[in-house]
This record gives structure tokens, sequence and C-alpha cells, in this order.
């Protein structure tokens, strides 16, 4: 079986994205799931909060969809997480001009994992906070997108902006493309405008938000800097839990259990 594909995306920044993608790789390693997480970011912080250096990579994800480098030689392994990363550089802020000129330069991420998508379980896509041509490259790849969010009035208006683009990116270039799920990040249950926004996500979304709500944690804050992702930096905190919850639910969602029920004659 292929590995299961989904973007973590947000066109709004400071949502929680790159924690999250950080932290469900690493909640699903620890389910024992086949995991990699490619950093699709130039601030590179997926690469860093997974521990991986980024200035010591003898290729990047700025290599592979040049066409320079395949995955297997620019993967790292995350010893901590217990997942593989395809880590990012600066380098990787100058691959739209690069590609502005190449044929389907959109589906390059999706042409370069087609060579190693069997040897995981999970490949999860940390796309940048704006709509570029490395997002979109996510978006043709995936089969399906996690939407981190926070409850504040900002944070509708930017997830009316992504439905839209995935409206249109299904239409013209991955028709298999869904939502998976919004998970609502940094969540303070004390604010009432938090939970009259969750309220409305309900409504419109239904049984798209995920139930698992990850709360504001300052040890999920401290984990990049010491290159852990938060469940292994401080696997007891609140920040970590929930994220372990998350892959739970995730998992759930994704990997049904068959049916107990026996057919009789």
């Amino acid at each position: 079986m292929t590995a299961r594909i989904l973007a973590v995306a947000n066109q709004k920044g400071g949502v929680g994205k790159t924690t999250t993608a950080v932290n469900l790789a690493a909640a699903l390693a620890q389910q024992g799931r086949r995991v990699l997480l490619v950093d699709l970011d130039p601030q590179a912080n997926s690469t860093m909060g997974s521990g991986v250096r980024k200035g010591d990579l003898p290729a990047s994800v700025y290599q592979v969809l040049l066409g320079d480098a395949g995955i297997p030689e620019a993967r790292q392994r995350s010893e901590e997480g217990g997942f593989d990363v395809l880590p990012a550089n600066r380098n990787l802020a100058g691959a739209e001009v690069e590609l502005v000129h190449e044929l389907a330069r959109e589906a390059r991420l999706k042409n370069a994992l087609a060579e190693v998508e069997a040897e995981y379980d999970y490949v999860l896509i940390d796309c940048p906070p704006s709509l570029t041509l490395l997002t979109l490259n996510g978006l043709v790849a995936a089969q399906g997108v996690l939407i981190p969010m926070v409850c504040e009035y900002y944070a509708l208006e930017g997830l009316s902006d992504l439905v839209n683009t995935l409206r249109k990116v299904r239409v013209a270039v991955n028709p298999r493309i869904e939502i998976i799920g919004l998970v609502r990040t940094m969540f303070d249950a004390r604010s009432n405008l938090s939970q009259q926004v969750a309220e409305q996500l309900a409504r419109h979304f239904g049984d798209k938000v995920f139930e698992t709500v990850v709360p504001r944690n300052v040890r999920l804050a401290e984990a990049p800097s010491h290159g852990l992702p938060g469940v292994v930096y401080d696997p007891t905190s609140r920040g970590a839990q929930a994220y372990q919850a998350l892959a739970t639910e995730l998992l759930q969602r994704l990997e049904p259990a068959p049916s107990s029920s026996q057919d009789r004659p």
C-alpha cells in the first residue's frame, strides 16, 4: 500500500501549522507508522524542529524540486522523532523563480514522491503560509489537507480563502484532494471568542472539525529550541497529549477498523 499524502496548510500564518506538522509526524511514528515529513517552507522551521541542522545538508527539497537530487539522497532522519525529513533551507526561497519556465512545475514534488511513497504509511507536507508555487506543489501532491487554525475572527477569513483555493486546485490539477479535517490550535478555553468561533466551525464544517483541541502550551513552544518535537520533549505536557490524541483520531478517520460483523448463511 502506498502512503497517504497529507498537506498541512493554511494561507494565514501564526496558526501552529509547523507545530502541528512536526508533532503529528512524531506522534504517528510513536504509533508505529512510517512517516516522511516534507518541509516546503523556506524558513525551514519543520527541519529545525525535527532536530535536523539546515546548514549541514548535502541536498534538500530545493534540489529535489529542481530535479538535481532524488528524495533518497536528500532525506534525513529525525532520530529522536522517529521519522524521516525531506529538509529545507534558505535556498528554497529561490526555487519558485527557477521553476517558472519549467514544464509541469506544479507537479515536481508529486513526481519525486512517487519514487519513495511505498516506503511510508504517511507523508506530511508542511506548506508555506501563503499561496505560492511551493504551496501548490504540496496541494498537487496531496490526497488530503489538514488545516490548523486558531479560533479568531481573522482566521475564519483565511479559512475561506483556503477553501476557495482548494476548490480551484481540485478543478484544475488535483481532483482527488479533499479536506481531511480542521484542527483547532492554540485554543484558549477561557475566551468567549474562541468558543464562538469553534461553534461557527462546527456549524459550517460538521464532522470535518477534529474533536481534539490543541491548547496554548509553553512546553510545545519550548521544544523547537531543543530540536525536538513537543511529544518527545515533554510527553506529559497538555500540548503533547493533545497531539498524541490528534494522531489517534486521524488514524481512526483514515484507517477505520474492519467490521466485526460476520456474514450469516
